[in-house]
């Protein structure tokens, strides 16, 4: 079959010269960057563009206004004129500067509560991916947004990924895109929502894909004998229960996936007793992955979070070297 003939069957097949065909399957359809016209956004917002290249993928950008209490009594106070007239300036100039070219289809000046207004443009606009840039290693209180990032990562009607400050090295000397996909997982509802994402990633970018899940500690049970038997005893019954986890573990793992799962690699499974978010990050580095999906199940508030799964993508996104796509069950 021709080239042409591809293309007429599928119009995301491109060609490049006579030799070399890409198939580029369309995961994401409307991609909205949140900028505060830091350094840290204007990363998220190349990241993006580099995502959609080559599909019909749209890019759109925020940037909103905080509330200022000083103006709350007065219904059209001209200063909000002013300031909203400097923000649209700034975010043409900081779109036209870092988009190089490329095209971002809808840029949106909102004045609300940060959170509120990224999530309502989400609803209006049919978006199915936020990005937002990291500053540094001080976790989900110096992403770009400030310390709305957390509740932006919770509330968030679409998938959330975080661009950190420094890239993996290890992935800028090979081509654009993904190539080693970490699928993190706890079996609970984000993961359920989050590995189909995964998985059409890795077809689009025909990446190797990692499906990764650590076991909980033993449970203390005091009916158990080992807890009245010597140390050695206690020490095989433990060896005894990690074996037998791991592998339910294992199986559950590869019954994640499909027979038919149509990857271009065979997938490989990681199961252990760590820490989730140092084996995630060890992961990272081991299997030189530039892209970590994960689920967070939503919670109430920040605090609350704190005890959940999302305390693991907190500690995640503070580390990682590469993007974390955060998908909220």
């Amino acid at each position: 079959m021709s080239v042409a003939e591809l293309k007429a069957q599928n119009p995301s097949v491109t060609s490049a010269g006579s030799r070399h065909i890409v198939f580029r399957h369309i995961v994401f359809r409307h991609i909205l960057v949140a900028t505060d016209f830091s350094e840290a956004s204007r990363r998220a917002l190349c990241d993006a563009l580099a995502l959609a290249a080559g599909s019909d993928t749209r890019v759109s950008v925020i940037h909103v206004m905080r509330p200022d209490w000083r103006y709350a009594s007065l219904e059209n106070p001209p200063e909000i004129d002013l300031q909203r007239i400097d923000a649209e300036e700034r975010l043409k100039a900081f779109v036209s500067d870092a988009a190089l070219g490329a095209k971002v289809t809808t840029t949106y000046v909102r004045q609300a509560p940060v959170a509120e207004a990224v999530a309502a443009v989400i609803k209006e606009a049919g978006v199915d991916l936020l990005v937002i840039g990291t500053r540094g290693r001080g976790g989900l209180s110096k992403l770009a947004l400030g310390s709305v990032a957390e509740e932006l990562l919770r509330v968030a009607p679409c998938p959330v990924m975080t661009i950190g400050p420094g890239p993996n090295l290890e992935a800028i000397t090979r081509e654009p895109g993904f190539h080693q996909i970490l699928f993190a997982t706890d079996f609970g509802k984000g993961s359920v929502k989050a590995l189909p994402l995964a998985l059409a990633l890795a077809k689009a970018h025909q990446a190797k894909l990692i499906l990764l899940h650590m076991i909980s500690p033993m449970p203390a049970t005091t009916g158990s004998l080992s807890a009245y038997a010597p140390a050695v005893a206690a020490a095989d019954e433990l060896q005894e229960w990690e074996s037998a986890s791991r592998k339910r573990a294992l199986q559950q793992l590869r019954d994640c996936l499909p027979a038919n799962h149509g990857l271009e690699q065979e997938p490989e499974y990681v199961v252990g007793t760590d820490f989730v978010s140092e084996a995630i990050l060890t992961a990272v580095d081991r299997f030189k992955v530039d892209l970590i999906v994960m689920g967070a199940n939503r919670t109430a508030s920040p605090r609350a979070a704190a005890h959940t799964p999302l305390g693991a993508v907190h500690d995640v996104v503070q580390h990682a070297t590469c993007p974390v796509l955060t998908v909220a069950g």
